[in-house]
């Protein structure tokens, strides 16, 4: 199982990037698997950004972003998006995809060692 997280690039403040997380591997689909975002800025540890469950009906966002971000999921593209709006410098880090298997439908997991699957990052800037 390997996951792809791309979409991150440099961006002025106030402006929007969309990151993608695909997912590929001999047989496996995003099916019955929860995913999150979580970020990461130098010096500082590996905070969740939005979480969603598989159902796609339970989503999680850190309080500090909800209303800029929105996650999102396409189980039949084996794709999970956030879109990221009104970005601020204080948002430029590392962003990462990961994934698990899920309990229930609309298991939701906030802690980064709940996840077994992870994506490489893909770097965000936001400039001032």
């Amino acid at each position: 199982v390997q996951l792809q997280a791309s979409g991150g690039g440099l961006v002025q403040a106030g402006g929007s990037l969309r990151l993608s997380c695909a997912a590929s591997g001999r047989t496996f689909t995003f099916t019955n698997f929860a995913v999150g975002w979580f970020r990461q800025a130098p010096g500082k540890e590996r905070d969740l950004v939005a979480a969603i469950s598989w159902s796609g009906r339970n989503i999680y966002y850190a309080d500090s972003l909800r209303g800029r971000f929105t996650i999102s999921r396409d189980n039949a593209k084996n794709t999970v998006s956030l879109q990221m709006n009104n970005l601020k410098p204080e948002d430029t880090a590392v962003y990462y995809c990961a994934a698990r298997t899920s309990y229930t439908v609309d298991s939701l997991y906030r802690k980064d060692y709940e996840y077994n699957y992870w994506g490489q990052g893909t770097q965000v800037t936001v400039s001032s």
